[in-house]
């Protein structure tokens, strides 16, 4: 269990679920998907589709699902890459208390720790130009995940190096965020992924094929997604990625600092409970410069 209050999850209660509700695919196989994913249980539902079920309970769960298939559509054949589509939202029932839903299956290799190079990073580059293309209609970044103001953070990073003590080097730590967290904001929002990390990309023989986990779509910091820079790429891919963006000094290193917010609590939060989550966010300090 990586989460104090998560749900437990099964084959055979999605297949209620879906007999129940959905009773066109009685006849299609269910089975689980081995993730790393801290957010849904995955199941695929034959072929061609896959269930999505919240691990979490939350009140504004229906809502959150709401926004996340309408972030799929628009995102929905924008760029040349893969990304999945709504296809149904799901009730609460007898063994499960939420709404959940369903999405297109999407093929390729999760990335984990690949050693990827200047193709994919040209690629990187490619989908995270195209969703910066789409028109924010006026949409601005709103609310208190990353993508707004670094020093809004403050408190999430103090809990992160309490929690880190016998992990990492705290005091180094600290140095490092009291220099990033003063980086100014001067870009207007452009649209980002808003979570493009390595469990969230497929790939196949070393390039691109598919983004996944995209309903946090939105306005935000230009700099946001370019966290995928220290997510998945070394020294050199990472500055192709850079030139091919043709990013500036202070938005890159602005892209450095939300890497620091991310990774400073995959850590200590998935040390014994995921631990591919939490060398996911050693390796990014570690590229980071911690």
């Amino acid at each position: 269990m990586m989460h104090a209050d998560q749900l437990d999850i099964d084959e055979k209660t999605v297949r209620a679920l879906i007999d129940e509700q959905f009773p066109a695919w009685r006849d299609l196989p269910i089975r689980r998907v081995a993730s790393d994913g801290t957010v849904n249980a995955i199941f695929r539902i034959g072929d061609r589709l896959t269930a999505r079920l919240p691990l979490q309970p939350r009140e504004d769960a229906r809502q959150w699902l709401a926004a996340e298939a309408a972030a799929a559509n628009e995102l929905l054949g924008r760029t040349r890459f893969a990304t999945p589509e709504p296809v149904a939202l799901g009730e609460p029932g007898p063994d499960y208390p939420l709404p959940w839903s369903v999405q297109t299956w999407l093929p390729g290799e999760i990335l984990t720790d690949q050693t990827l190079g200047d193709d994919f990073a040209r690629d990187l580059a490619e989908f995270i130009a195209g969703v910066r293309a789409i028109d924010t209609r006026g949409r601005t970044f709103e609310g208190t995940h990353r993508g707004g103001d670094l020093r809004t953070h403050d408190e999430w990073v103090e809990l992160c190096l309490r929690r880190s003590e016998g992990l990492l080097d705290v005091r180094r730590l600290e140095s490092l965020w009291a220099r990033l967290r003063e980086l100014p904001r001067t870009a207007p929002d452009v649209m980002n992924h808003g979570d493009l990390m390595p469990g969230n990309v497929l790939v196949r023989n070393g390039r691109l094929e598919g983004v996944l986990d995209v309903g946090g779509l939105g306005p935000a910091d230009p700099a946001l997604d370019l966290v995928s820079g220290w997510d998945m790429l070394d020294d050199g891919p990472r500055q192709v990625l850079r030139s091919t963006l043709k990013v500036d000094d202070l938005e890159w290193e602005r892209g450095r600092a939300w890497a620091f917010v991310q990774a400073m609590g995959l850590v200590w939060y998935y040390e014994d409970t995921n631990p591919a989550m939490a060398r996911t966010g050693r390796r990014t300090l570690a590229r980071v410069g911690f």
